[in-house]
């Protein structure tokens, strides 16, 4: 999320690469990352039973 307001899209993230000379994955990655970091601030309010091999 750049800014705060919407996430790093693959076209933009090729705009990113071109204009900084880095690569798209790693736009990628830090937007995949973020999410995921986010996502793992609400990880006790997901109700989810685990499951059991039988």
């Amino acid at each position: 999320m750049l800014n705060g307001r919407a996430g790093i899209s693959p076209e933009m993230a090729i705009r990113l690469s071109i204009a900084f000379d880095t690569s798209a994955e790693s736009w990628l990655n830090q937007q995949s990352q973020y999410e995921l970091w986010h996502a793992e601030q609400h990880r006790k309010e997901l109700k989810v039973k685990k499951l059991v091999a039988a």
